[in-house]
């Protein structure tokens, strides 16, 4: 893997990248990958389960090295992790879980504000045992922004909460993001997630996963309201049946 200086935006290229089994069978999970991500854009990769969008995010993230391919991200560049469970250490307070990797020159003040967004400002002095499934994903919500990433990745950050909690994290992190853009990709099988999320929505097709189209969300996310989502969700099922067929 080569990792390239500073560029306008986040390059992806992953010609392949396959696993070794042991017994010695081969699969690959990803083939032909390429992608540009914008800066401070909002990229949802979606695909079916099990096509690869964790080994992708793995990948960016610089936690896996061994594949064929390039990842091009500015030298320096802090890169935050949302991952499906929130994987809080459960020796340290939710104030101590958010500053143990906050950035330097996170202050305070910073913890407030985000604590106060975030709504768990009457949680910091808590353990994660106290909290519930939705309390403990924001409070991995805000320690993901506290290292004041240049680039945020996000695995599926709210699956297997009912669609009530779902639903209010997902504009919760619109608030957040929107409040403080950052370069995001996010990764769902969702697809009235990806459609609210999404100033880009990347289709995935099935392992060997590769980047079947980018759509561009052309309606604001302030007014992508469950009218506006059905109605882009209609015309995507037309164009693209296979994707978004049962979703």
């Amino acid at each position: 893997m080569q990792r390239a200086g500073v560029t306008s935006q986040f390059e992806i290229r992953i010609d392949e990248k396959t696993y070794v089994g042991a017994d010695g069978s081969r699969l690959t999970a990803i083939r032909d990958f390429v992608l540009d991500v914008a800066q401070e854009s909002m990229t949802v990769l979606m695909g079916p389960s099990g096509c690869g969008k964790t080994t992708l995010l793995r990948i960016v993230a610089g936690l896996d090295d061994r594949f064929v391919g390039k990842v091009n991200v500015p030298e320096g560049a802090r890169i935050g992790v949302m991952f499906q469970e929130p994987r809080l250490l459960p020796w340290r307070t939710v104030r101590q879980n958010i500053e143990l990797v906050a950035a330097p020159d996170f202050s305070a003040e910073d913890l407030e504000w985000l604590a106060q967004a975030v709504g768990i400002a009457d949680m910091l002095p808590r353990y994660p045992q106290e909290l519930s499934l939705g309390l403990a994903r924001r409070v991995a919500l805000a320690r993901a922004f506290a290292t004041k990433p240049d680039l945020l990745l996000l695995d599926e950050p709210f699956v297997s909460l009912d669609e009530r909690t779902a639903d209010r994290l997902r504009r919760l992190l619109l608030e957040v993001w929107s409040a403080r853009p950052t370069t995001a990709i996010l990764v769902t099988h969702n697809a009235r997630e990806a459609i609210l999320l999404a100033d880009q929505l990347v289709l995935l097709a099935p392992r060997p996963t590769h980047v079947v189209t980018v759509e561009t969300i052309a309606v604001p996310q302030a007014e992508r309201d469950p009218q506006a989502i059905e109605a882009i969700h209609v015309d995507l099922l037309e164009r693209y049946p296979a994707n978004f067929s049962g979703r």
